[in-house]
C-alpha cells in the first residue's frame, strides 16, 4: 500500500489535536478499522481519560466482539462492553431504510448517558470523510450521532479511508487491511421484519464462506433464498463452487443460492430506495 508521509503528516496532526482537545472521551469501538484507529490515538494522547465501549447486540457477527476485546487489550486503551436493546424496539424490528437510525440512536444514548455518569466530557465515533459519500453508503445513523452531539475527530481531521487504513498500519493495528462489517441485519431487505434466528442463519453461511477463502462477502437475506456477494475476482470461483455451497447453505436453512453477478459492492440493498 503507497503512502505518501507528507501527505498524511497534516491529518493526522490534526487528530491529534482534536483529540487532546476533547479532554476526555467516550469512544464508540467496535474494533474496525476506524474506531480502532481512534481508539488508538485517544490512548496516546489521552490516556486513562479515554474509555473504549462495544455496544453487544445479536447483529453483530459471530467473533467479532470477542476480535474488538482482544484488539482493545492490544491497544492498551480502557474497554467496556454495553448490552443494546435495539430489538426492543418495534421501529427497528421492521426493518425500514432509516433503521440504522434506531440501532445507532440506542448505542449513542446509552454512550452519553454513560459519558455524564463518569464524568466523560464527549462522545465519539469512527465516522470519516469518505462515510456517507458514495451515492449507495446511506447512513441514517449519522443522523443519530448529530442529534446527540456525537464528535467525529477522523471526519473532522479530513481523514478519508486511505488515511485512516495507512495510519492503522503504522500504528501496528492488525486491522489496517479488516474489510468492513456492517452487522448482520444489513443483509435483510428493508421492509422485512429483523428475526434473530434469520441473523443466525447469515452469520453461519457468511462464516463458512470466508473459511472457504472468501474474504469480502455478504450473503443478502431473502426468505428461502441466500444471494451472495463476494469480490468480483473471486466470483468465477465461487461458480464453480456453488453446487457444493448450496449444499452447506442448505443445511442452514437456505434452499436456494442465487450469485450476484456484479460481485460485492457497497449498499446494495439500497438500490432502488432513496435516502
Amino acid at each position: 500500500m503507497a503512502e505518501d508521509p507528507m501527505t498524511l503528516l497534516a491529518p493526522v496532526d490534526e487528530l491529534r489535536r482534536i483529540v487532546r482537545a476533547l479532554s476526555s472521551v467516550v469512544i464508540a469501538y467496535s474494533g474496525g478499522v476506524d474506531s480502532a484507529v481512534l481508539a488508538a490515538v485517544a490512548r496516546q494522547e489521552l490516556r486513562h481519560r479515554a474509555l473504549a465501549v462495544t455496544g453487544r447486540s445479536p447483529s453483530v457477527a459471530e467473533g467479532e466482539l470477542e476480535a474488538a476485546i482482544g484488539l482493545a487489550q492490544r491497544i492498551g486503551v480502557a474497554h467496556e462492553i454495553v448490552d443494546t436493546r435495539e430489538f426492543d424496539n418495534p421501529a427497528y424490528r421492521a426493518n425500514p431504510n432509516d433503521r440504522c437510525f434506531y440501532c445507532k440512536d440506542e448505542l449513542f444514548a446509552r454512550l452519553c448517558a454513560l459519558a455524564r455518569d463518569r464524568g466523560f466530557a464527549h462522545v465519539a465515533d469512527g465516522f470519516n470523510a469518505d462515510d456517507g459519500k458514495a451515492p449507495l453508503d446511506v447512513r441514517p445513523g449519522r443522523r443519530a450521532a448529530l442529534a446527540l452531539g456525537v464528535r467525529s475527530p477522523l471526519a473532522e481531521a479530513g481523514m478519508v479511508k486511505a488515511d485512516v487504513r495507512a495510519l492503522a498500519r503504522r500504528l501496528d493495528l492488525p486491522v489496517w487491511d479488516k474489510p468492513a462489517t456492517p452487522c448482520l441485519s444489513s443483509r435483510v431487505p428493508y421492509g422485512t421484519r429483523i428475526e434473530l434466528d434469520d441473523l443466525r442463519r447469515i452469520d453461519l453461511a457468511e462464516r463458512y464462506l470466508r473459511a472457504r477463502g472468501y474474504d469480502v462477502v455478504r450473503v443478502r437475506h431473502h426468505g428461502a433464498t441466500a444471494r451472495i456477494e463476494v469480490a468480483k475476482e473471486q466470483l468465477e470461483r465461487l461458480r464453480r463452487e456453488e453446487t457444493r455451497v448450496a449444499g452447506v447453505l442448505a443445511e442452514v436453512g437456505y434452499r436456494n443460492i442465487e450469485i450476484d453477478d456484479r460481485g460485492y459492492r457497497t449498499g446494495s440493498l439500497n438500490e432502488g430506495h432513496n435516502r
